[in-house]
């Protein structure tokens, strides 16, 4: 199975999560309209809806609440991109301009506000406080690791710990929370709906650490964002923590000071800097760990294609474009 088959096993239910994402998307207030869609239709791997849709299947789940629960994830982490790029000043994502280039920093603040109420009114229609409680911490998780994460800017003396921390809050956490709410809709076994958030948990961990080690190791076209886009934003990633850790007196240096000024002019250098390093590699390996962890937390679940499914997925988030 490759992540093609990944999407036809589960074709219907996607073509169905688009529908309500679409459905839901709908406002009196055209310009909602006119961004919703913009975000929405930018493209992407759709990943974390596909999890809660392969979570709540693997567990043998019949309903239809996967569906809405899907949509929702998708609307919370839209939310958070419309917000993430108006903090991080990004003009590009996915090949285009985002939002806030288009239409300014005000208008994409706003709706990422709509996108995540209308999240919690689809939340309350789905009517089941521990799918309420799943979410409504989630996304006060991620709300942490972007205050956490600015924190972090332009501090060159940042650790893999709080870097580790802020990639389980910002990244990993609506991961795990998708992954959960399979096991919550089944009404499943603490055991296994625990093994599907832990899954998650080490997916997104992983998801995160490629794309920080895609930034300085590849092209524009590989990561869906500009190269050096974190460097300029001062955030210490674990390829530059990993580098001036173990690179020479020269490129710890370079690395310091590019971190505190945000020195994307520079780019090219850094980037040979880094790859002179064991530092991609070490980004890799570590991503490859937390692949394993959530493999292992597989096994907890009944054998069916569901499963491989989201076993490739995890193959697939690091593999993808190295």
């Amino acid at each position: 199975m490759d992540i093609a088959a990944v999407r036809t096993l589960i074709a219907d239910d996607f073509q169905a999560t688009d529908r309500v994402i679409l459905q839901h998307l709908s406002s009196d207030v055209a310009l909602i309209n006119q961004i919703g869609r913009y975000i929405v239709s930018a493209g992407g791997k759709r990943l974390r809806p596909m999890i809660v849709l392969l979570a709540a299947r693997a567990l043998g789940y019949q309903g239809d609440q996967h569906i809405h629960l899907a949509a929702i994830i998708e609307f919370i982490h839209t939310a958070t991109l419309l917000h993430d790029d108006v903090v991080d000043g990004s003009e590009q994502r996915r090949q285009r301009d985002t939002a806030n280039a288009v239409w300014g920093n005000a208008a994409s603040v706003l709706v990422g506000d709509f996108l995540y109420s209308r999240a919690f009114e689809m939340m309350v229609a789905v009517d089941n406080m521990r799918v309420m409680a799943v979410l409504s911490s989630a996304t006060n998780r991620i709300a942490e690791g972007e205050v956490l994460q600015l924190l972090n800017c332009n501090d060159p003396d940042v650790g893999e710990a709080q870097y580790r921390e802020v990639i389980l809050r910002k990244t990993a956490t609506l991961f795990e929370a998708g992954a959960r709410l399979g096991g919550v809709l089944h009404q499943e076994s603490e055991v296994k709906e625990q093994a599907l958030a832990d899954y998650g948990r080490h997916l997104g961990m992983a998801f995160q650490m490629i794309d920080d080690a895609l930034d300085y190791g590849s092209s524009d076209q590989d990561i869906g964002k500009n190269i050096g886009d974190d460097l300029a934003e001062g955030k210490p990633t674990l390829p530059l923590i990993r580098a001036i850790q173990t690179g020479d007196a020269a490129t710890q240096k370079l690395l310091r000071q590019a971190i505190e000024q945000g020195e994307v002019e520079r780019i090219d250098e850094i980037c040979q800097a880094i790859q002179a390093t064991d530092a991609i590699a070490y980004t890799v390996q570590q991503a490859r760990q937390e692949v394993a962890s959530a493999q292992q937390a597989l096994q907890q679940l009944p054998d069916t294609p569901y499963r491989m499914a989201l076993s490739v997925i995890a193959d697939f988030a690091v593999e993808r474009d190295l």
